[in-house]
């Protein structure tokens, strides 16, 4: 996906943006902005550098004072809205940790077309009482982007943003922040609500816990918000958040006809199937997964979970069937040699084999 998003950075993308701060800034140099965002070492650049790039260009051509800039991207920002305009928080986090009231004020309109999640952050390093109490503010404000952006800019592991090393050890104040958005009207919220409780479990597995018992049956949304919030601990077999889901126990619960090929080869797909019974009447509410357990290059086996499904199965017995898709892709390397497929119900790996990847 990065890769895709980088290449929105081209000449029509700048040239547009050069254009409409010409029309605010008048002695803005279009054919020299554009020469120096091109510059030699464009190509090898990734997504974050462009966009960081573009910010540090930006502050060369405007006028040598931040406010005036910044009141310059304040009238610009509006006509340019998506993910990759995010070079405007950019810059405020940039040239701006000096200026705080301004550039919060900047953020808060900037945020409102491309979201302010990273920059936000380095106020948070840099102020983190006020910037926590602003974010307080945000959450109860009427605006959707403002709510979502009191959750996602203060997320303890935000991917692609400096990690909150203070949230990380105390997610206190975080959670203000969530208490109040848990019943957030927008669907766009509650994701950020959830992906931020999925945060805090990773460093504070019993304080997210208490969390999901608390807000557990309160209303749909909330339902969903924990259990979203909930999947590393889901996972990794955590037997008390399972336990909140009511995945209990699987002794009831048989696993035959365990069918697995015995080699695949890179490029293509790994069948396997088999079939869950019980003598009760039904299996019950059941969380199915299985792990492909890959050959690193140290020789080691490195697990990895996939989701088969999550539901309260009324029959006595089921038959799952499923590929696992050995397909190249740029997030993993594959290794050839002997793999592993297992089985996990309701966190427990109930069947394992070997097979080998040619």
């Amino acid at each position: 996906m990065a890769e895709q998003l980088k290449l929105m950075y081209n000449k029509t993308l700048i040239n547009t943006l050069a254009q409409e701060i010409k029309k605010t800034y008048i002695d803005f140099n279009i054919v020299q902005f554009e020469e120096d965002i091109f510059c030699h070492t464009w190509e090898n650049k990734e997504l974050k550098d462009r966009m960081h790039h573009i910010a540090v260009i930006l502050n060369k051509f405007l006028p040598n004072n931040y406010v005036k800039s910044l009141n310059i991207l304040k009238q610009v920002a509006p006509k340019f809205d998506g993910f990759e305009y995010m070079f405007f928080q950019d810059y405020v986090e940039l040239f701006g940790l000096d200026f705080y009231e301004e550039s919060i004020n900047a953020l808060e309109l900037f945020t409102q077309y491309a979201s302010s999640e990273f920059a936000i952050r380095a106020f948070i390093i840099k102020y983190e009482d006020k910037t926590m109490e602003q974010m307080l503010k945000w959450a109860n404000s009427n605006n959707h982007h403002l709510r979502r952006l009191a959750s996602e800019g203060c997320r303890p592991r935000l991917p692609w943003a400096v990690a909150l090393a203070n949230f990380k050890n105390d997610p206190s104040k975080v959670l203000e922040i969530l208490e109040i958005l848990k019943d957030d009207e927008s669907l766009y919220v509650r994701k950020s609500v959830a992906n931020n409780l999925n945060d805090i479990s990773k460093d504070n597995a019993q304080v997210a816990i208490k969390v999901f018992n608390r807000w557990k049956n309160r209303n749909k949304n909330c339902d969903w918000i924990i259990k979203h919030g909930a999947r590393t601990l889901l996972k990794a077999g955590n037997i008390e958040v399972l336990n909140i889901f009511g995945f209990g126990d699987v002794s009831h619960i048989k696993l035959n006809d365990f069918t697995l090929c015995n080699e695949v080869e890179i490029g293509s797909l790994l069948p396997f199937s088999f079939n869950l019974s019980t003598h009760n009447k039904a299996i019950g509410n059941t969380r199915i997964e299985y792990a492909i357990h890959f050959l690193k290059s140290n020789n080691k086996l490195s697990k990895k979970v996939f989701m088969i499904s999550s539901s309260n199965i009324e029959k006595n017995c089921k038959k799952i069937a499923k590929n696992h898709s050995f397909k190249k892709i740029s997030t993993r390397r594959y290794y050839k040699g002997v793999h592993a497929l297992s089985i996990i119900i309701n966190g427990i790996e109930v069947e394992y084999k070997e097979f080998i990847l040619n």
